[in-house]
């Protein structure tokens, strides 16, 4: 073999020569061939396959979108709505980009609850988390953004009520809130300004996902149990193990997909957006989508504004340092019989404060609303510290192979009589 080549041991005669002078195959087969994964996987550990392919599906889309799109406000509207009606099948992916947008969130909330409730930001993946995060984030920027390019009545007030938000920043707010303008109100710089940031944030998505994974590829997966691999035994290949329930999961993800964009493509959007942005018109109820109710209900449950807008980052923010709130020594909520129940709750408060972001603020609404952002907050700054000190959590299993061949749970007898694994 020539020097500097690298040594290649596909049969392929055209993939071993690509790889023996760039070994692409060889760090695939590595990574996601051969790579030793726990054995104990259950199906909540394919969401994180399911986002990817989810940003995939909207950036291919977003690109063909687009090409027909025009970035000004006397066209937007019309724009989309030629793409709808006149340009070969931009329907069908206006719908996917649409509707891919609710299941990206969906998915992603998935993987964020599995992470929260089996233990996957602690000790040694704490970067992993936080970069995970960080895709949260840009995530809801670009969905953001792209909520405005529409120029509807939704999208119109959606952009002005949000962005007027950093007004409450004291010095800097006015200053940051021309910059988004790119003038003083919402108007043609801001959705020129929107639409490329929308554009390009998707790629930078892209960047940190590598990251995201590479840290992933470091540390090793996390699993049901919470507990690290002691040998072989406790580990099979990624593929075709994985590959194989992925492809189940995925299966199950395109049904659900295919069903909204076919039978229901307008049933998680507001009615409002097929209205022309009219800055004279204010909606009756202003509100944004689905996946951001959350924490606007956070915001509208504190009556000062700068008060609200800190508590609506602080949401987002308190997952950067949860690896240093929760200070137990167990992983997997599985083990820990009160954490358990209070994450659940936690889960159930989640999807309450979604139902009162979608709900006038006034009332009975804002009281459930400020409610649910004291357990939520109390949740992260006050009970996982507490519950870290006083629980007494359960035995750990031996190793994952020995859990697995007795159903998965704690080992009894002997087994259970041994001092805690350390996570």
């Amino acid at each position: 073999m020539a020097s500097g080549l690298h040594e290649s041991s596909f049969a392929n005669p055209v993939v071993r020569w690509i790889d023996q002078r760039m070994p692409i195959f060889t760090m695939i087969q590595k990574e996601y061939g051969t790579f030793p994964t726990p054995r104990n996987f259950n199906y909540f550990w394919n969401f994180g396959a399911l986002a990817m392919i989810n940003l995939v599906i909207m950036i291919a889309t977003g690109v063909f979108l687009a090409m027909n799109y025009a970035a000004h406000t006397s066209l937007a509207f019309e724009s989309v709505e030629r793409i709808m009606r006149d340009v070969n099948y931009g329907w069908l992916i206006r719908y996917v980009h649409m509707n891919g947008a609710s299941m990206f969130f969906i998915v992603v909330y998935i993987h964020i609850w599995r992470g929260l409730y089996y233990g996957s930001y602690k000790a040694p993946r704490e970067l992993l988390w936080m970069l995970g995060v960080v895709i949260f984030i840009l995530m809801m920027a670009t969905a953001f953004m792209g909520y405005v390019l529409p120029w509807g009545q939704m999208s119109f007030w959606g952009a002005t009520v949000i962005t007027n938000l950093f007004s409450a920043i004291p010095l800097v707010g006015d200053s940051i809130v021309t910059l988004l303008w790119g003038g003083f109100s919402v108007d043609n710089p801001t959705l020129n300004r929107f639409f490329s940031l929308h554009y390009l944030l998707p790629f930078v998505i892209v960047g940190v996902v590598f990251l995201h994974v590479a840290a992933l590829h470091i540390t090793g997966s996390n699993n049901p149990l919470g507990i690290d691999p002691k040998g072989p035994q406790d580990t099979v290949p990624f593929h075709p193990y994985y590959t194989a329930k992925d492809s189940v999961g995925m299966i199950v993800y395109f049904i659900v997909f295919a069903f909204l964009v076919f039978f229901v493509p307008n049933y998680l959007g507001h009615p409002d957006n097929y209205i022309p942005a009219n800055p004279l018109s204010t909606p009756a109820h202003i509100v944004p989508e689905w996946y951001f109710l959350p924490f606007y209900a956070i915001l509208r449950a504190v009556p000062n504004k700068l008060g609200g807008v800190l508590m609506m980052f602080g949401a987002i923010a308190i997952l950067f340092v949860l690896p240093w709130l929760d200070r137990s020594p167990v992983r997997s909520m599985r083990f820990r019989p009160i954490a358990k129940w209070l994450m659940l709750l936690w889960s159930a408060n989640f999807l309450v404060l979604m139902w009162a972001g979608g709900r006038p603020a006034e009332g009975t609404y804002v009281l459930i609303a400020r409610l649910c952002t004291a357990y939520y907050f109390a949740y992260f700054l006050v009970i996982l510290p507490l519950l870290s000190k006083v629980e007494r959590p359960l035995p750990l299993p031996e190793s994952i192979s020995r859990a697995v061949l007795r159903g998965g749970g704690p080992l009894r007898g002997a087994a259970a009589a041994k001092p805690m694994e350390k996570a």
